[in-house]
């Protein structure tokens, strides 16, 4: 391997690192969120969005190097927990929040 293809390695490496690590951050945000907050944000269910970060989160890992499943399924992965990034949590934050807020405006309903 030349100095072009270790350096294309190096940054198909990274690249899937970058993947995997925002699968995991996905998996781990949806894991910390209350099945409710999903129910009252309209956005399916806690356990079908652990189900989806969970198997992005493992595809993305087994397309790391060495193993290098297959560079499409990693991005698949990506675009997974960028859904959920992206989507879903801002929509469940509010409803997540610590101290019991009733909503995304707080008990009063911030009126």
């Amino acid at each position: 391997m030349g100095l072009v293809g270790t350096l294309q390695w190096f940054v198909f490496l990274a690249f899937m690192l970058v993947i995997f690590a925002l699968c995991v951050w996905a998996l781990v945000d949806c894991a910390r969120r209350p099945a409710a907050a999903f129910v009252s944000a309209g956005k399916r269910t806690k356990n079908l969005w652990l189900t989806v970060t969970g198997i992005a989160t493992v595809v993305s890992f087994l397309t790391l190097p060495p193993l290098s499943l297959s560079f499409f399924l990693g991005i698949v992965s990506a675009v997974a927990a960028i859904v959920y990034l992206v989507d879903v949590k801002p929509a469940v934050e509010p409803y997540s929040r610590r101290g019991g807020g009733g909503g995304p405006r707080g008990p009063s309903g911030g009126w």
